[in-house]
């Protein structure tokens, strides 16, 4: 083992044992016999991909479209709890014939999946709702493919987790900032070692969304209550990192965690006062509103710092109430360079900072143009002017072609159901530690060791 390596092991196992009282573990499940791991996991391929989608949105209208714009792909059931939703995503994917809608009562997805057969379940619902929606899923047989987060507590994250390994089907979260041309680019470099070995990562979700406190009556796109009606409520019940994932999916899979390099090991937690919502609410809406009788108790900004097992750190912030502008923040911080998001920028600990005048600057604005040319990963490269229109400037494309191309060849897909539950995690985690004072708290493994044998995310072509 080299003397680094067993220096940091060495350090963090006398930490953990001597603040044993701090590092509160929530695993809990054991598992079965008759579990397989799902790192790495091949399901049989799949020629022609059968899907049905729950929750038709925004969201999931999107990624219906995006599916149905693949070959080898056929859409054979659509659900929701209002009917004019149903029925105009399926209008819109001009296969009205070919595709069964379902509507109005919250259980009819059951029965769309009992009736259909599809191979793959896209959930983009209530947060609330992913785990339960995932797991079902599952154990009917089909791959389930969830918007972000994958769950909000531990012991839902377990059983998405258990329900994989017993079925023996994927459960991926669909993080599609994961797919972005600044991030794909990041992790080419990465995987490249032109910035050395990594040693801290920074992400975050600022994102000033006060404005969908409007959605529970003066509706959203389409006339049906929207994102706001249920996740304004979420700033009054729970407490931490509430959306954590954007910006800790890129980084974390810069850093190979739970993928034989490193894992995640603990995390604190402090959030600030609570004063946005209140205000907002106070505003804009009538005394007698609901928003004016919930006690926004989460604080607007939530700061976290990760440290992985071998001693990396990831600093994670939140913030979806503060007027500032949007930034994931994405940074990757190496022994001979960093790479920094927002605008993007580049530092090379070498001659290619031909730019640097004494006090070497970034290379950025025009000065990037060379660094895409040598560096954009060949994903971006092959598909950025089909997927240019897919959503989120092109990411939510080429996540789709990801997902149906595993699924097609029988490929692992890119992100396994651990890295999911991990990425979730710091949600109630975070919540735990704000409750403790900001005591550490100790991450699950979801893989029981098995990530040390599980291969980091490649540079696919």
């Amino acid at each position: 083992m080299k003397r680094r390596k067993f220096i940091n092991q060495a350090s963090i196992a006398g930490l953990s044992f001597s603040g044993f009282h701090l590092l509160n573990s929530c695993e809990t499940d054991i598992k079965n016999n008759n579990q397989t791991y799902m790192g790495g996991f091949k399901a049989n391929p799949i020629r022609e991909i059968k899907a049905a989608f729950v929750g038709v949105g925004d969201r999931g209208r999107i990624h219906a479209r995006n599916f149905n714009s693949f070959q080898g792909t056929k859409i054979v059931g659509v659900s929701d709890l209002y009917e004019a939703r149903v029925k105009e995503t399926i209008s819109s994917l001009k296969a009205e014939k070919s595709i069964k809608g379902y509507w109005g009562k919250d259980n009819l997805w059951i029965k769309m999946i009992e009736e259909t057969h599809p191979d793959v379940v896209f959930i983009s619902t209530n947060w609330d709702n992913h785990a339960s929606m995932a797991i079902k899923s599952m154990e009917l047989g089909s791959h389930a493919l969830v918007e972000v987060p994958l769950a909000n507590t531990i012991e839902d994250l377990w059983g998405i987790v258990n329900a994989s390994e017993k079925t023996r089907k994927h459960c991926m979260m669909l993080e599609n900032v994961n797919y972005g041309r600044e991030e794909l680019m990041f992790l080419n470099i990465c995987r490249k070692g032109l910035i050395g070995e990594l040693i801290h990562g920074e992400a975050s979700y600022i994102h000033d969304l006060r404005g969908q406190m409007f959605q529970k009556d003066e509706t959203s796109f389409d006339g049906y209550p929207g994102t706001g009606s249920w996740r304004t409520r979420q700033y009054a019940k729970n407490i931490g990192n509430l959306y954590p994932t954007h910006g800790l999916g890129p980084v974390a899979q810069y850093m190979s965690l739970a993928r034989k390099e490193d894992n995640f090991m603990k995390i604190v937690s402090l959030s600030s006062p609570s004063k946005g919502r209140y205000l907002m609410a106070k505003k804009y809406f009538d005394k007698n509103h609901e928003w004016n009788n919930l006690e926004f108790k989460n604080g607007d900004i939530n700061t976290s710092i990760i440290q992985t097992t071998y001693g990396k750190t990831i600093m994670i912030q939140w913030d979806e109430t503060s007027p500032r502008p949007y930034t994931r923040h994405n940074l990757i911080q190496g022994t001979k360079g960093a790479l920094a998001g927002f605008p993007t920028r580049v530092f090379f600990d070498s001659k290619e900072n031909q730019n640097s005048i004494g006090y070497f600057p970034w290379i950025e604005g025009k000065d990037l143009l060379e660094i895409y040319e040598k560096y954009d990963h060949p994903l971006y490269q092959k598909l950025n002017k089909k997927t240019a229109d897919s959503g989120h400037g092109g990411m939510d494309g080429i996540m789709m072609y990801r997902v149906i191309e595993c699924l097609q060849k029988g490929e692992p897909l890119d992100q396994n159901v651990y890295e999911g539950a991990f990425w979730s995690a710091v949600t109630p985690l975070s919540a735990k530690s704000i409750d403790t004072g900001g005591n550490p708290q100790k991450f699950p493994d979801f893989t029981r060791g098995k990530w040390k044998n599980t291969e980091p995310l490649g540079i696919i072509v």
